[in-house]
């Protein structure tokens, strides 16, 4: 059986101190005289009135802005106190304090394998409040522990499911799409926290890399896949300068030139823009042939 907050009101305590000090003063003052004149069951009285009033002075306690108290009689919830103030409740309540302020805290740098089987190290900030205080206080043993292990165990859940680095167009990566990772991270920290009155605000990546012993291998297989990429750009500039070239020399009729003349031009041309190197020109007075 869940067991659900309901919100108390308790009295208010500056009234229940200001009566439990006055009876204690009396009692204080009635077994002075009862003993001055040497009675008995008056003094007995007065004793028993003065430990009232002092048993009755535990039941006040004090609520701190975005804080709550969970009161417990015997084993039965009673109720939650989140009014800010201070208050009186039966003395033999227990009383506990749950704090409702936002919280946040780091995970421990794990190491998981993505959905590529590629070893990362990866770590999250996590971002949390209380929201259901008789939820936090019995549906789990320990909330705060429960957050920190259902959290990284939810990290290592959704980051499996992901590669590190997208190879197809529209993936999604870790690396590339870190607003896509971190809704699905808080979405999955949500379900697994629901059940201890905790509410996720944020998860987001605070750690992502490669581990040590395959970090160099992938540094180069990025330092790769970026030459092929830049290549490839610089291959279709050059096939579009080219071509451009051909249809003004063409077009103005600067020059006539036949099938193998075009070849030759277009391959020259070709060097020149795509090598990665300052190109050394020759000057031909000759005829081609």
């Amino acid at each position: 059986m869940i067991i659900r907050e309901k919100e108390l009101h308790p009295s208010p305590g500056i009234i229940f101190l200001l009566l439990l000090l006055g009876v204690g003063g009396v009692s204080i003052a009635w077994f002075i005289r009862s003993a001055r004149a040497e009675q008995a069951l008056p003094g007995l009285v007065a004793v028993v009135l003065l430990v009232a009033a002092i048993i009755g002075l535990t039941g006040l306690f004090v609520v701190n802005p975005n804080e709550a108290k969970v009161l417990t009689l015997f084993g039965n919830y009673t109720g939650s106190v989140k009014t800010p103030g201070l208050w009186w409740a039966n003395p033999f309540m227990l009383k506990k304090k749950v704090s409702l302020r936002v919280r946040n805290f780091e995970t421990s740098k794990m190491k998981v394998n993505d959905n590529q089987s590629n070893p990362i190290e990866v770590a999250a900030v996590v971002v949390w409040r209380v929201v259901d205080t008789a939820e936090a206080m019995f549906e789990v043993d320990d909330y705060e522990h429960y957050v920190h292990v259902q959290s990284e165990s939810a990290v290592r859940t959704l980051v499996s499911s992901f590669p590190y680095d997208a190879h197809n167009p529209g993936e999604i990566s870790l690396g590339s799409h870190p607003v896509e990772v971190a809704a699905g991270l808080l979405t999955e920290v949500q379900e697994r926290l629901g059940k201890a009155g905790v509410r996720v605000t944020e998860v987001r990546i605070s750690h992502l890399a490669y581990a040590p012993e395959i970090a160099s291998a992938m540094l180069q297989r990025q330092q790769a896949s970026a030459i092929i990429a830049a290549r490839q750009k610089i291959v279709e500039g050059a096939v579009g300068m080219v071509e451009t070239a051909l249809e003004m020399l063409s077009a103005r009729k600067i020059i006539a030139l036949d099938d193998e003349r075009r070849a030759t031009m277009v391959s020259n041309l070709l060097v020149v823009l795509c090598s990665d190197r300052a190109t050394t020109p020759v000057i031909n007075a000759g005829s081609l042939y």
